[in-house]
């Protein structure tokens, strides 16, 4: 999606904390005029051409939550009447100030690819973890308590398993080239009706369409994909009652993909075997979620894409994006409007 902004110097809206790394780029790269404006000297109604939202706007900030000085950088987004282009730090933009901003025809990019490899990281973590029953020694160890897996069935080995990976973007093919490493059969679940050239050699492609009929062959259900209308309670009763008893799932994807009480229930009734869950249908998740004392569970407070190294990767892109702006390109990673 190729955009038209004619003001000059383009003026760019950041956050105070944003602004040194994001200067030093602008010096370094960007030859054409422009003006950084820092979001704690200006107020509702300055106008400016494009924004970075980067994570520390958003902070401890959730979807169902803005803390106050999240609010008021989105207050200032939804006063500007020149506002043409927000980047954001995250790949997906479901968060209800993105799909306000693009309901008035402002071009949301998001960072798919920047936060990949670290959120894949945290879903191979959150199998080797299940996989090695290490909730169960972490517990033990918590209790002082010297308690060896032989003292229970034996871990079965991963080489040979099936993982099923709902999604094919940068996160799931990081996911899948590392667990085929491991030995582990991989089927990514894609939701366009062509195979593409991307598919990774030794993944087996399958279309969504497809998805439960092969729910009885995971081992593994990773969620990777983003929160649309159709992922959105994707895995609902009848697809975890798919499941086999020793499965595992992960969600490094959005919460609301799940329908969090039937998980709750066979987690409880042992219908299957376990999860890592970083995202949940409401964020924070609540305290009396019965999530948080189920022994098969490992919970991270929607955290798999937290890495010092994305700030910096964002901002690159940022800028990268601001040149395609000023020479009338395609913008990289523009996110479609839901319909």
């Amino acid at each position: 999606m190729a955009i038209s902004v004619h003001q000059s110097p383009l003026r760019i809206l950041a956050s105070k904390a944003a602004i040194p790394e994001l200067v030093s780029k602008l010096r370094a790269e960007i030859h054409f005029p422009y003006q950084v404006l820092s979001d704690d000297q200006i107020s509702p109604g300055a106008e400016f051409d494009v924004a970075l939202i980067s994570r520390d706007i958003t902070s401890l900030s959730t979807k169902q939550k803005a803390l106050p000085s999240t609010q008021a950088f989105y207050d200032l987004l939804l006063a500007a009447k020149d506002l043409r282009w927000v980047q954001i730090h995250s790949a997906g933009a479901d968060r209800p100030i993105y799909l306000e901003l693009m309901k008035q025809g402002i071009t949301i990019s998001g960072s798919s690819g920047v936060n990949a490899p670290i959120v894949a990281q945290n879903a191979i973590a959150g199998v080797l973890m299940l996989a090695r029953h290490f909730p169960k020694m972490l517990e033990a160890k918590r209790q002082r308590r010297w308690d060896s897996l032989i003292n229970y069935p034996l871990p079965a080995d991963l080489s040979g398993q099936t993982a099923v990976i709902v999604g094919r973007g940068p996160i799931g093919n990081d996911i899948a080239r590392v667990l085929t490493g491991f030995g582990v059969h991989c089927i990514q679940i894609r939701f366009n009706e062509q195979v593409g050239e991307s598919q990774l050699i030794d993944v087996e492609s399958r279309h969504i369409s497809e998805l439960k009929s092969i729910l009885g062959l995971a081992n593994w259900l990773i969620l990777a994909c983003p929160l649309s209308s159709v992922t959105n309670q994707l895995i609902d009763a009848d697809a975890i009652d798919l499941l086999p008893s020793s499965s595992h799932i992960i969600n490094i994807a959005r919460g609301e993909i799940i329908c969090e009480p039937a998980l709750i229930s066979a987690l409880k009734n042992k219908k299957i075997a376990g999860a890592y869950l970083d995202v949940f249908a409401s964020e924070p998740l609540d305290v009396d979620s019965p999530l948080w004392d189920l022994e098969n569970v490992i919970i991270t407070p929607h955290s798999a894409g937290h890495s010092a190294g994305n700030e910096l990767r964002v901002l690159d892109l940022f800028v990268q994006n601001l040149g395609r702006l000023h020479r009338g390109d395609v913008l990289k990673n523009a996110i479609k409007a839901p319909i």
